[in-house]
């Protein structure tokens, strides 16, 4: 059964908090792994002699796999729920950097790292964000921030042990080393029991913060039981609701997210080899992933805390527009820091607008469609996203093999995030305004349906007070 299909109240607690944890680990890997492989990319691009377009596909080709695997990943949560699907990517991520190991080609490495394990980041991904729906209502905010936070703690990690492993064994035994830690997804799969309905009732009234979702899911429904008429539709209708393409805050979130991440990644893609191509050292340059990592650990979670706010949570989109034009800005001042020092406050800068994000990223989705469609939701939106993750890293690879200069790349960068973040605090602003008309047209009808329900109740049981009488 799906997850997101309940028919009462999230516990908001409990083993919730565990499945909180396993999120935690599931999705650090899925996001940080792809991030701290940059550590081998100018070694690998030595050892086979390519271009920095051609390195950055491998970081790229795994990422839009992860982004390409999501309706595949939501059919399956949808179909056997979230444990057995995480268990299953751990294996597949863990196969495919052991496979790596032994690569003799680039290409070998895009199908062993990039596409094996990238699927495998998919099956890790999805369920750990579905999941956390089905837990936490009213805290979910908070419990999302937490758990979007393992990707900067894992990378945290990585990042310096990355480098000691290449030092020690070389790339190759480093890979087969890899493939053993992220067996610790299958851990985190573990943990992920599915929720027990056998809690209170669920409200009837939604929260106020839901800015309109439940009433759009209901006019979805609506329009999925026209849909249905046809056979093959309610088929499709019951893997994947292609109706939301019709749902405006859904529309909103994809355009903008879209151009968005073609600059998304790269910029965490490039920091070490930039600071090499400044003539920095390699455990300097590692450092800066960590100091990167550092900082956006504590503000996901911070953010989390500060979404949940009564004064933020009912207008959560125009938190996330800030947060990713604070991005744009931060690309955009990257080049006029000089030196190692320069880089040190754009890591710290980068790491606090990179966490905002990444902590918003979903809950402002879950926000916007509902927690009941937001399994279909994400499949739809990384099978889409796929296109800018996999083309960012190498499109920005190829502006520093033209210039011979990382500036360009930033520049880009800080554009291809300004823009979209402009285009949310507009779009949202109408949207926002559109649902405050809607809820107020609604009141008058809502009202009419309890008047009637009132006489009717009235008409039924005098009905059957006469025929007692009789």
């Amino acid at each position: 059964m799906a997850a997101t299909k309940r028919g009462h109240a999230p516990p908001d607690g409990g083993w919730g908090w565990a499945v909180v944890f396993g999120a935690f680990i599931s999705i650090g890997f899925s996001y940080a792994f792809p991030k701290s492989l940059t550590i081998y990319f100018k070694e690998i691009q030595e050892y086979f002699t390519v271009s920095y377009s051609e390195i950055a596909w491998l970081s790229s080709v795994m990422l839009a796999s992860m982004y390409a695997g999501g309706p595949v990943s939501s059919i399956l949560v949808n179909r056997y729920g979230s444990r057995p699907v995480v268990m299953v990517g751990g294996l597949m991520v863990s196969a495919g950097m052991v496979l790596a190991s032994f690569g003799r080609t680039i290409m070998h490495l895009y199908l062993c790292v990039g596409v094996i394990g990238g699927l495998g980041l998919a099956l890790n991904l999805q369920p750990a964000l579905t999941i956390i729906g089905t837990y936490f209502q009213v805290k979910r905010p908070m419990a999302n921030g937490i758990a979007m936070a393992g990707s900067p703690v894992i990378l945290f990690t990585l990042a310096p042990l990355n480098q000691f492993l290449f030092d020690s064994f070389g790339w190759r035994g480093s890979f087969l080393i890899l493939g053993g830690i992220v067996l610790n997804c299958c851990v985190a799969g573990a943990l992920m029991r599915p929720v027990n309905n056998n809690t209170r009732p669920k409200p009837k009234t939604e929260p106020p913060e839901r800015n309109g979702a439940a009433a759009e899911e209901a006019a979805a429904a609506s329009d999925t039981g026209e849909q249905d008429e046809s056979e093959s539709q309610g088929c499709l209708h019951k893997f994947i609701d292609v109706s939301l393409f019709k749902h405006r805050g859904f529309l909103i979130y994809l355009i903008g997210n879209v151009v968005m991440f073609f600059g998304f990644f790269a910029p965490v893609v490039f920091m070490a080899a930039y600071a090499k191509h400044q003539g920095i050292d390699e455990y300097s340059a590692a450092f800066l992933l960590s100091i990167f990592a550092l900082v956006d650990m504590f503000m996901r979670p911070a953010t989390g805390f500060i979404g949940n706010s009564k004064w933020v949570r009912p207008r959560i989109q125009y938190f996330f527009s800030f947060a990713v034009s604070f991005n744009g800005v931060c690309h955009l001042l990257c080049p006029l820091l000089p030196g190692y020092v320069g880089l040190v406050v754009y890591a710290v800068i980068f790491g606090l607008a990179f966490g905002m994000v990444c902590a918003l990223l979903f809950e402002v989705l879950m926000d916007l469609v509902g927690a009941k469609r937001f399994s279909s939701a994400v499949g739809l939106v990384t099978i889409i996203e796929c296109g800018p993750v996999l083309l960012g890293p190498p499109l920005s690879g190829a502006l520093v093999d033209i210039f011979g200069e990382y500036k360009y790349m930033y520049y880009a960068c800080g554009v291809f995030m300004l823009v979209p973040g402009i285009f949310f605090f507009i779009m949202h602003y109408f949207n926002y305004k559109k649902l405050d008309e809607e809820k107020r047209q609604n009141v008058p009808v809502d009202m009419r349906t309890c008047e009637e329900a009132v006489q009717l109740k009235m008409s039924q049981d005098s009905n059957t007070a006469h025929d007692t009488d009789g």
